[in-house]
């Protein structure tokens, strides 16, 4: 079911493709973290956010 609502898309996409990766262990994060919430490194990086077409 595709979804029409503009509003309903953004907040989609948002908890999609905002989040932080570690790059030690590989867990996602809130786009708020500081330090990865699995192993506590410092190492984090945003995800890649491409549209591949």
């Amino acid at each position: 079911m595709p979804l029409r609502d503009v509003t309903l898309i953004q907040l989609a996409q948002r908890r999609k493709l905002y989040y932080k990766i570690c790059r030690e262990c590989g867990a996602r994060n809130a786009p708020t973290a500081e330090k990865c919430r699995r192993c506590r490194s410092y190492n984090l990086r945003w995800k890649k956010r491409e549209i591949k077409r």
